[in-house]
């Protein structure tokens, strides 16, 4: 488990590329057959990747008691997961769920036993996962893609048309503090998110995916007067911090994964950067 600590706005003015992407860049959190974590002070999320293979994953297996001070993961915490590779089945403690791909699944406060297999070896299940601390137990609950609530924004003219898809979201199920939803871009359009915003409120976490091999996406954050970009390539994970601005442009359409956790769940409250301020 690599953790991350928080880092200061002003000290961030001075970081170099490679101090940019240590602090806020995870380039390997899918690492085959095994389940390997991310957690971060910024809010104490931790983001999983979790690929199962020929053999069943078991998350406590994995997770550092020491640091988080607990008998087991869920006992203070929630869990969403989204599947971006084959079928798979999540097992917990008198339950089972079988994602298939682009499922997502919310797993409330207290559940144990919580263990990960492909259904398929020949085309691995590619789980992601975030969590978020959590005071109360909601039930838990599988999202098919088709269910989660979907948002159509932007325009072809301003090449940011995409829909936004809704799973972990207070208009499809309660949870304490933890939201998830997919992003996809449609062909021709490559900007999400700008005009940029922050919201001090609650941090952000993207992970990008359907990011070709020979594409890229630049992704920009710091404050709003003082923006800096990080190289991202496929299912690569950025932290962002609620004082910095989130936004991504790539080298031709894509998709990604948000995640966000802090004071509250409003999405209409975010600090919308004057495209004639942004520095």
């Amino acid at each position: 488990m690599f953790i991350n600590y928080n880092s200061n706005p002003v000290d961030a003015k001075s970081y170099d590329t490679q101090r940019l992407r240590d602090e806020f860049l995870s380039e390997d959190l899918f690492i085959s057959g095994s389940v390997n974590m991310v957690y971060s002070h910024i809010d104490r999320i931790v983001a999983i990747g979790i690929s199962p293979t020929d053999q069943v994953l078991k998350l406590d297996e994995y997770v550092d008691k020491k640091a988080f001070g607990t008998d087991y993961f869920l006992q203070r915490r929630e869990l969403g997961i989204v599947n971006l590779g084959g079928k798979a089945e999540v097992r917990c403690k008198g339950n089972s769920y079988q994602l298939e791909h682009l499922d997502a699944l919310y797993l409330g406060k207290d559940e144990q036993e919580i263990e990960f297999e492909s259904l398929d070896s020949e085309q691995p299940s590619i789980l992601y996962c975030l969590s978020a601390p959590a005071h109360h137990t909601y039930p838990s609950m599988l999202i098919k893609q088709e269910d989660a609530k979907k948002v159509e924004l932007g325009t072809l003219e301003n090449a940011n048309a995409r829909v936004i898809n809704q799973y972990l979201h207070p208009d499809v199920l309660p949870t304490c503090q933890l939201c998830m939803g997919i992003t996809h871009l449609q062909e021709g359009s490559v900007w999400n998110t700008m005009p940029a915003h922050t919201h001090e409120r609650r941090m952000e976490a993207y992970l990008y995916f359907n990011v070709k091999p020979s594409q890229v996406v630049f992704h920009f954050m710091g404050q709003p007067n003082e923006t800096r970009h990080i190289i991202v390539r496929d299912k690569q994970l950025v932290l962002s911090p609620s004082w910095s601005i989130h936004s991504g442009c790539g080298t031709q359409n894509y998709s990604f994964i948000w995640g966000m956790l802090g004071e509250n769940q409003t999405f209409d409250d975010m600090d919308f950067v004057d495209m004639a301020t942004i520095r």
